[in-house]
């Protein structure tokens, strides 16, 4: 499959079973979630329109429901057969949910109708993230904000993830580079709503040195993970 003509590069069968393990759901979905939150300046009670970019298995719908308190809550996946899997786990959880079969760089949504669009671990599978990220501020209201969790450069390209994974490897960034591209697209990124976890599943060796052997990571490294809220100006 050509880069440039695909705008997104569909997840292998290890990918698939991957995202609907407790791995996934706890270290990698619910640990990011939390995060996220923390990071959030002047959280509001609710937030009426909450909008999951790339919602895959649906995992993250409980999860959003329970947080955030959302009127409408409404799923975007590219994959029919993901959408599937989130109106199950949304069935399941008993949230009621708006799902939506479209890519993210064209969501029929209207414009500032979102409170909060989550993207969580989609961004890396988009070869058109300029494009998606003018989706996601035509989308939010102003004032809205962005969750957005994202593995950087370093981690896509890491041996274990090329050999299990499939992404676009030309359009993966660095730390640094997602939060400029962010600020480009007019998101206003403060400072202090930036995190970079740098957690065991994250690491090329799965974490095993410290788990193992107790040695600590260096303190100067590139990072692997980027958690950060983005807010689009009120004004």
């Amino acid at each position: 499959m050509h880069h440039s003509t695909a705008l997104h590069v569909p997840e292998t069968a290890f990918g698939k079973w991957f995202l609907k393990t407790e791995t996934w759901r706890v270290h990698v979905l619910e640990r990011a979630v939390a995060d996220l939150v923390r990071l959030i300046p002047d959280r509001q009670p609710a937030y009426p329109v909450v909008v999951d970019v790339g919602c895959g298995s649906g995992y993250s719908l409980p999860k959003l429901a329970q947080r955030f308190s959302p009127r409408d809550l409404v799923g975007v996946d590219i994959d029919p057969e993901m959408l599937a899997a989130a109106r199950d786990e949304a069935a399941r959880a008993g949230v009621p949910v708006r799902l939506l079969e479209a890519s993210s760089t064209l969501m029929p949504l209207q414009d500032s109708s979102a409170d909060l669009l989550f993207c969580h671990q989609t961004f890396h599978h988009l070869v058109e993230q300029e494009a998606a990220l003018a989706e996601f501020f035509r989308v939010l209201k102003p004032g809205g904000i962005l969750l957005f969790a994202e593995s950087t450069r370093r981690y896509i390209h890491s041996w274990i993830i090329r050999a299990l994974f499939r992404h676009p490897m030309d359009v993966q960034r660095s730390a640094p580079e997602y939060i400029d591209m962010l600020r480009r697209a007019g998101f206003r990124v403060p400072e202090s709503s930036i995190s970079y976890p740098y957690l065991w599943w994250s690491r090329s060796d799965l974490g095993i040195l410290e788990r193992w052997f107790g040695i600590r990571p260096r303190a100067q490294r590139e990072e692997t993970l980027l958690n950060l809220v983005a807010i689009k100006p009120a004004a």
